[in-house]
């Protein structure tokens, strides 16, 4: 019985008190990208999840939901390696994203493969990114997201009066079908995990950023550039590595987003409506958060839809005879409700809300031993 008694304790510990029986003696362990065994097994599942959802979910779903949410939440962390990262607030962010899907499609058309469409489309936004850096350089804060801001409003402004670049302001350019290796990829699973390789090389990126040298180098600028300089890290090297990062990851998103889901590319899928989107789904996710980023994006990109069907169910349920319009606005105020009540219970996002739900399960139940 006592031996069974000391079996049961060990199991419980370890489900609950995490920490227990981890032992970090050598830097390298304890630099480690998951330190917690926990962590490690709660992100291999998802993982398996990912791989095995075009057997889990119906077509519809898969190509309306899931694929993207996993192309945005790769373009969102883009911009949280910026703004999250490095502390530069941006407001053009799918300015970047539209050079990078109008320059994909154009290499595309002229015959590129799509392997080299995509680093062209990358690279392309990477270059204009870095004028975004420069404006960096000079203001900060309010200042360079009204800079940013302007920077986007001249994109607009091209895509809608360069006929041919984007084909002019009510037209669109077609994308020629994706392909990788010269084999055409038309079916809906096989786009589902294009979108879902590029988001889990963008995650695994962003959780590697942090046990690296630029990925303090990045924190140290947003807390304080002057000091960093004194540190010797140059903010003007940094910053510029921070919006060209970005803005390479932005360019990829937008390009995988046109090939994969929207099959043509559009001025207004890229205005300014969509930056202000984005930094939303940060925001709400959380600064510097690489899980936090996916709440974010599903909360913004998915919650409205989610939200619509949930009153429309509840009004049949209740009998109740409500016309389109307000259908249409119930949603909408109900979503702005949630995200203002996330905010105020959890000002750092939800991304910190998970942690502290994490935080809390690491000791329970000893925690109660202090009381």
């Amino acid at each position: 019985m006592a031996c069974l008694a000391v079996l049961t304790s060990k199991g419980f510990d370890a489900m609950f008190y995490r920490l227990s029986g981890v032992h970090h003696n050598s830097y390298v362990s304890e630099s480690r990208l998951y330190r917690i065994p926990a962590d490690r097994n709660l992100a291999l599942f998802f993982l398996a999840l990912g791989l095995v959802a075009p057997l889990l979910v119906g077509s519809l779903y898969l190509n309306s939901y899931l694929l993207p949410w996993l192309v945005w939440t790769a373009a969102a962390l883009g911009l949280n390696l910026v703004t999250g990262w490095a502390g530069q607030l941006h407001l053009g962010y799918a300015a970047v994203m539209a050079v990078g899907a109008y320059s994909a499609v154009h290499a595309a058309k002229f015959g590129i493969p799509w392997e080299f469409a995509l680093l062209i489309g990358g690279i392309s936004a990477s270059v204009v990114g870095s004028l975004f850096a420069f404006a960096a350089l000079r203001v900060k804060g309010l200042y360079l997201a009204l800079t940013t801001l302007a920077m986007q409003f001249v994109m607009d402004w091209v895509l809608t009066h360069s006929p041919a670049i984007s084909g002019g302001s009510h037209a669109s350019l077609q994308a020629p079908t994706f392909a990788l290796l010269g084999q055409p990829i038309t079916s809906d699973i096989g786009l589902y995990y294009i979108a879902f390789s590029w988001c889990l090389l963008v995650t695994v990126f962003m959780l590697n950023l942090r046990r690296t040298g630029l990925g303090r180098a990045l924190v140290a600028v947003r807390e304080k550039d002057y000091a960093a300089a004194i540190l010797g890290v140059n903010s003007f090297y940094y910053k510029i590595v921070a919006f060209a990062t970005s803005s390479f990851i932005g360019g990829v998103s937008g390009a995988v987003l046109v090939a994969t889901f929207f099959f043509l590319a559009a001025p207004e899928q890229f205005s300014v409506t969509v930056s202000i989107q984005v930094l939303a789904m940060v925001i709400v996710g959380g600064l510097g958060s690489t899980i936090g980023t996916f709440f974010g994006v599903a909360l913004i990109l998915l919650a409205p839809g989610v939200v619509n069907g949930i009153v429309a169910k509840g009004a049949i349920a209740l009998g109740l005879q409500l016309n389109v319009e307000t259908l249409a606005h119930i949603p909408t105020a109900t979503y702005g409700a949630l995200i203002i009540i996330i905010l105020m219970v959890e000002p750092l996002g939800l991304g910190k809300l998970y942690g502290n739900i994490r935080d809390y399960l690491m000791v329970w139940p000893f925690d109660q031993l202090k009381r």
